[in-house]
């Protein structure tokens, strides 16, 4: 007599199973992190949200789990891989998007500069107290008038004997308030464009907070402002003096972007399948109706797809595509996710509104949506449409 298998059960928020994809290691390190938002931000993100703040110490406790810099090696780094990194911002932004940008920038924008483009002395004094949390990085690129376009910036470097004299302004700078140092980058006499460490303290150094922000409101928003700042030499990064420097760092920035919008878009279709299953309206739930459905069967679909480009990109280590495609889904499903909440869906009360507004911000930062379709446009015809 024939016998039949049951298939398994299929889980809604992995309904291709590519949990199955993942070693052990990447496995354990995505669970810890996953537990560490469940217990430490997701019960006051949205206090923090509302009130525009950013613990400090939320950094501290993200360094003793080993997070900070964690995908860098040597001086004390993991060296973790790449889809153990994105994993981590991904459970990261599940929970909120400031959590993310505030590992991504310490890692990716501040301690990665260092790392790459450093010396040895920099690297020994800068990257094990960044690691730990101890010394909080910012990243200085864009400006009031220059950003998708870094090589018109005006911030400048000159020389003054064996130090550098810094004028300049940043704008849009994550961590920037909190920040022990600034990786700044500035033009210099000769055209070069160079990285420079810039110390908390240093005399004509400030970094004003953003305030009235609708999006990325538990994250610390700065400007820079330079007026005259004196930097040793021994502060300035030796091996970058082209935009390949800062444009690298970005690069980094973008692959945890590309994880990271995935868990935006997990945790808003999280909330929408279990507010679908429990909202009675016309005597049954939601859920039961064909608009909720295919509504929820797109956000899965989305979800899934993002997360298997996230992953082959993250084997690859390539992220230009990625982060176009993965950040514009994330927004469609999280619009999607607060339909199906209604009114409650702009409340924070749920993580949803909370998750639009973010992406909104996730749209623009290390490269518009519009600057990467040139990117690929260029790639796919070798024609360069940007001038």
């Amino acid at each position: 007599m024939a016998t039949t298998t049951e298939r398994p059960a299929i889980d809604p928020l992995d309904y291709l199973a590519i949990d199955a994809l993942l070693d052990d290691e990447e496995k354990a390190i995505r669970d810890t992190v996953r537990e560490f938002v469940r217990s430490n931000v997701l019960d006051e993100v949205g206090d923090w949200f509302e009130r525009g703040v950013f613990p400090r110490e939320l950094i501290t406790e993200l360094g003793k789990l080993g997070l900070l810099g964690m995908h860098l090696d040597g001086h004390g780094l993991p060296g973790a891989s790449s889809v153990a990194y994105g994993l981590t911002c991904l459970e990261l932004e599940a929970g909120d998007a400031g959590v993310r940008s505030a590992v991504s920038v310490q890692g990716s924008l501040a301690m990665f500069p260092i790392w790459k483009w450093g010396s040895e002395e920099q690297k020994e004094r800068w990257l094990p107290p960044m690691h730990t949390g101890e010394v909080v990085g910012c990243f200085g690129l864009t400006e009031p008038d220059a950003g998708s376009d870094p090589a018109s910036m005006r911030t400048h470097a000159r020389r003054d004997g064996s130090d550098w004299i810094l004028n300049g302004a940043k704008m849009w700078i994550t961590n920037g308030t909190i920040a022990d140092i600034a990786i700044v980058w500035a033009r210099t006499d000769d055209s070069a464009i160079r990285g420079f460490i810039v110390e908390k303290g240093m005399p004509g150094f400030s970094a004003p907070e953003i305030h009235k922000k609708l999006s990325l409101r538990a994250s610390v928003t700065s400007e820079l402002v330079l007026q005259d700042v004196r930097v040793p030499d021994d502060n300035a990064l030796p091996g970058a003096t082209t935009l390949r420097g800062p444009l690298s760092c970005l690069n980094e920035a973008r692959f945890g972007i590309v994880f990271g919008s995935v868990g935006s878009a997990r945790a808003c279709f999280e909330c929408a399948l279990d507010y679908a299953r429990e909202r009675i309206v016309f005597g049954k739930p939601i859920a039961g109706y064909q608009l909720t459905q295919a509504k929820l069967a797109e956000m899965a679909l989305e979800i899934n797809r993002a997360t298997l480009v996230a992953l082959h990109l993250g084997r690859m280590k390539d992220d230009s595509l990625g982060k176009m495609g993965n950040v514009r889904g994330a927004i469609e499903v999280a619009r999607s996710a607060r339909t199906i909440l209604g009114a409650n869906g702009v409340t924070l009360e749920y993580p949803v509104i909370r998750h639009v507004n973010n992406l909104e911000s996730v749209l623009t930062y290390e490269g518009t949506h519009e600057i990467h379709t040139l990117v690929v446009g260029q790639a796919l015809t070798g024609e360069n449409a940007f001038r």
